[in-house]
């Protein structure tokens, strides 16, 4: 009889408070959460399936981008699949879509380099609105972005189209913007 029990790596992914820093204090919850799956699952890296997970489970306004249940159970179904290790198998591989070329920075340990691209590009999308600080739904349409990335196969497999998506969360961020301003 075969133990299904993922190996649990030594140590977690550091927490990198200059990271951390960069993103609102409910998409640092977020990024906590992300590294405790990846350690919990026996993953060498935090990876952006890790992220969609840890997001949807922790920011209303993510689910809510996916409009409706149904969608949004079949992905955590799928997520799911993927932690108690059945489903898609990734363990104990590095996600890298290409997104990004692979870099050395410390505050990147622990990280897939498809994982920091998004984190970037949800930086990047926050900066464009004149935001200090990446939220959650930053993360997502940055997440839905990157069609090669884990993240978007779990949306594939999920029902959701990633374009759709990303352009749903583009709409609800300039709603918001307009109503501020």
């Amino acid at each position: 009889m075969q133990n299904r029990t993922p190996r649990i790596p030594e140590q977690p992914a550091p927490n990198h408070p200059e990271l951390d820093a960069r993103f609102t204090d409910e998409l640092a919850a977020v990024l906590t959460g992300a590294r405790r799956r990846a350690l919990r699952d026996g993953d060498r890296q935090i990876d952006t399936a890790h992220l969609l997970h840890s997001l949807i489970e922790a920011d209303p306004e993510v689910r809510e981008a996916f409009d409706g249940g149904p969608r949004l159970a079949k992905v955590l179904g799928y997520l799911v699949q993927r932690s108690i290790g059945y489903g898609l198998r990734w363990q104990g591989s590095v996600e890298d879509s290409g997104a990004v070329p692979v870099v050395r920075d410390p505050a990147a340990d622990g990280w897939s380099p498809s994982a920091l691209a998004a984190l970037d590009d949800a930086l990047y999308r926050a900066a464009s609105r004149g935001e200090d600080r990446a939220a959650g739904l930053d993360l997502l349409a940055a997440l839905a972005a990157d069609a090669e990335s884990r993240a978007v196969e779990v949306l594939t497999r999920g029902g959701v189209d990633a374009r759709w998506l990303a352009d749903r969360v583009a709409g609800v961020l300039a709603a918001e913007e307009s109503r501020r301003g």
